[in-house]
């Protein structure tokens, strides 16, 4: 009962008894009649409410948001749909995703009602079956989709499932605005399985990218070989940096092999680029 229906109650109760005891007592009847009558015909509806009334069995009217009235007795109210966003939350336990993989998913729905008419006549408890029809069209989705996008691709499957749902309940006057999976858990021996398969496919590629390098630190050394061979004074110049280059720090003696100091010699280094490009020669006249 609403506030202003239980006023005005009782305010036509007071004011019969008061009548019954100082004029006669066959006033309190009809205002009592008249209590029971603002207390069954005065409605008031927040914002958010809508009352779908039946008149001798039959939809009469929707009405809302603010104070109205109906006839005792012909009209009932039926069902006070709130038009406000709900949310229900839904799962799917050991659901076999295609690829054969148990899942446990659990998801969250935004809804709300749209016709407060189909809501109330189209379906008899229009919440319950949202949570049905979600929980099958949840374990639908997983048993089409494999593990992989369903732990990569959340926004898809987000997607679909809205579209799933939407078109199951539109004819309750029922819409669906988002649907979010908020977890995806896999047996934990799958979870170790994929731990080291993703390892091992994180190792392949470190040793891929090694060998990359590799090669191509050994085309750039036959590169420096070849422009080395062609200028032998480059060579030495070369040969002394590395010198300069170790003996900077202060109090630091270098031990130079022989050989090392005979290849600082221009004209031993300009046989030894003779001898390797007459090397290069024959085998190229070899193959």
């Amino acid at each position: 009962m609403n506030p202003i229906s239980l006023f005005l109650t009782v305010v036509s109760l007071l004011i019969g008894a008061a009548l019954s005891r100082l004029v006669n007592p066959w006033f309190a009847p009809p205002f009592v009649i008249l209590a029971l009558a603002f207390a069954t015909a005065m409605k008031m509806a927040n914002s958010w409410e809508r009352f779908v009334i039946l008149r001798a069995g039959k939809l009469h009217s929707v009405r809302g948001a603010g104070v109205f009235w109906i006839v005792p007795v012909l009209d009932n109210v039926i069902a006070v749909i709130d038009e406000r966003i709900q949310t229900t939350a839904f799962n799917a336990e050991q659901a076999l995703t295609r690829d054969t993989v148990p899942v446990n998913v659990d998801a969250i729905i935004f809804w709300r009602v749209e016709d407060a008419t189909k809501a109330a006549l189209q379906i008899t408890n229009y919440r319950e079956a949202i949570d049905r029809v979600a929980q099958t069209s949840l374990r639908e989705m997983i048993g089409s989709s494999e593990l992989g996008a369903l732990l990569s691709d959340r926004k898809t499957a987000d997607e679909r499932l809205r579209v799933a749902i939407s078109q199951k309940t539109i004819e309750w006057g029922v819409s669906v605005s988002a649907v979010e999976i908020r977890d995806v858990a896999i047996p934990v021996a799958l979870q170790d399985a994929m731990s080291r398969q993703a390892q091992a496919e994180r190792e392949k590629e470190a040793r891929v990218i090694l060998g990359s390098a590799e090669a191509a630190i050994a085309s750039k050394f036959v590169e420096a070989a070849r422009i080395y061979a062609d200028h032998p004074a480059a060579l030495q110049l070369r040969a002394m940096n590395i010198i300069y280059e170790t003996t900077k720090e202060r109090g630091t003696t270098i031990l130079i092999p022989s050989s090392m100091v005979d290849s600082l010699n221009p004209a031993s280094a300009l046989a030894i680029a003779t001898s390797v490009k007459a090397q290069e020669k024959v085998e190229a006249a070899g193959t």
